[in-house]
């Protein structure tokens, strides 16, 4: 997502800190390339012109072009406005805890992701101390209600389904009552989807609000249809209303456009987005960290914050000990790969460091695979071998490079790169700690 148009960004914005100063006419040169890297990222054509026209008045003032360091202040100016047509902050769902049972309805058309998102909402609820139940509310698609059932059962949440009743509207109403019997608070209703906004939908969904009144009306937006999820949203926006959207798939292949024009164009903030297949991925929508990403700037924040969600912290602080103490074993690396491996593809989490632009991925040819070699040449080798890695010779390299299906130049490599990361511990810790260390370092 957003990875062209980073790339177009970053370029234009090196060639404006390469000029010697700034002028109204570099100013102008560069914001055309914004322009066009808005459009080829298939933000609305309106919302673009705005955006440039903005940036343009805050570039052009004296400020900026009396500055000594103009190009960084233009940067600057590129993520004020980036963030602010984003929203500004976090919208944050309305569902206020101890108010008895919130009602959120999900809606949206065939194929956009409603049904899983349905089911990730309701595990982040889960993880955040709530009680929440789905309801199959699509009377349509028997598909639907299994699907549901399905997710339902994998993450340990109630579902309530009806296979006789052909009344969505009561449906959600039954679905309600057996939410309190069950002592939940928050209701999560699935909806019926089509493969375009017809008048039977609709109808449907106003039907069900006028039955079960809705606290959180969110709009899933598959970001793959581009300029198209914001034709939907409109529809939507027009005809029955929403509190917010939501942006899925937003881990693909998508230029990005939507995210930049759905709150410029409906009025209606992005409030989620699900950046993976899995039931924990789904984040809140952060309009500062995203402008961060798009600019090339990093994301540590949101970094930080799945790292303490996804990895067991109490693993990761006692690797970190045994790496200050100099014991850290080809066991405890394979832990280490383990633990890596939770926060998702190795690229994305690279893509939120600052500094990791497209280019830099593209050289850096990161590849997940490498991590399943290296774990199928640890798990070849003995305990021993792993806990004492230099008690392995030359017999013992060939058998397990046969038994992992690489080659014994791959497992020494492997063993060079354990090696070399003793060493540095070794200088570390005789420098007296990491901080002593950085100071030499940085002195030498």
């Amino acid at each position: 997502m957003f990875q062209e148009l980073t790339r177009r960004l970053d370029q234009t914005m090196k060639k404006l800190a390469g000029q010697d100063r700034l002028t109204e006419e570099n100013v102008k040169e560069a914001l055309r390339e914004v322009r066009l890297a808005l459009l080829e990222a298939d933000v609305n054509f309106g919302v673009a012109k705005k955006l440039v026209a903005s940036i343009r008045e805050k570039a052009l003032g004296q400020d900026v072009l009396g500055s000594l360091t103009p190009a960084q202040q233009v940067v600057k100016i590129v993520n004020d406005e980036l963030t602010a047509l984003l929203g500004g902050q976090a919208a944050e769902l309305n569902l206020e805890p101890g108010k008895g049972i919130s009602t959120v309805m999900v809606m949206g058309l065939q194929g956009s992701g409603k049904t899983t998102f349905c089911g990730k909402l309701a595990s982040k609820l889960l993880k955040e101390g709530r009680r929440p139940m789905l309801v199959a509310g699509d009377i349509y698609r028997p598909a639907a209600i299994d699907q549901l059932n399905v997710i339902g059962d994998s993450i340990d949440v109630p579902v309530h389904s009806d296979r006789e009743r052909k009344n969505a509207a009561q449906i959600v109403k039954l679905g309600l009552r057996r939410a309190k019997d069950n002592k939940c608070d928050v209701l999560i209703v699935d909806t019926a989807g089509r493969l375009h906004i017809d008048d039977t939908l609709m109808g449907e969904l106003e039907s069900i609000q006028k039955t079960v009144s809705m606290d959180e009306k969110l709009l899933v937006l598959d970001a793959m249809t581009g300029q198209e999820a914001v034709n939907i949203a409109t529809e939507f926006a027009d005809r029955v209303g929403f509190d917010g959207a939501v942006l899925t798939k937003l881990d693909g292949d998508a230029r990005g456009g939507a995210a930049l024009s759905v709150l410029e164009v409906t009025g209606r903030p992005i409030k989620l987005v699900g950046v993976g297949e899995k039931m924990e991925d789904l984040e809140v929508f952060h309009p500062d960290r995203m402008a961060g990403r798009i600019l090339g700037m990093g994301d540590v924040l949101t970094l930080i914050e799945q790292a303490e969600d996804k990895m067991d912290l109490d693993e990761a602080e006692n690797l970190a000990t045994r790496f200050a103490d100099g014991q850290f074993t080809l066991e405890d690396f394979q832990k280490q790969i383990q633990q890596m491996k939770k926060m998702g593809p190795l690229k994305g989490v690279l893509k939120m460091l600052p500094g990791m632009n497209a280019d830099v991925l593209d050289k850096a040819k990161v590849d997940d695979k490498q991590f399943v070699k290296v774990e199928a040449i640890i798990n070849s080798m003995t305990l021993g071998e792993r806990r004492k890695p230099d008690i392995i010779n030359g017999s013992r390299r060939k058998r397990i490079a046969r038994g992992s299906g690489t080659t014994v130049s791959q497992v020494n490599k492997l063993l060079k790169q354990y090696r070399d990361m003793r060493s540095m511990m070794k200088q570390i810790n005789s420098a007296g700690g990491l901080q002593e260390f950085g100071k030499k370092v940085m002195g030498s």
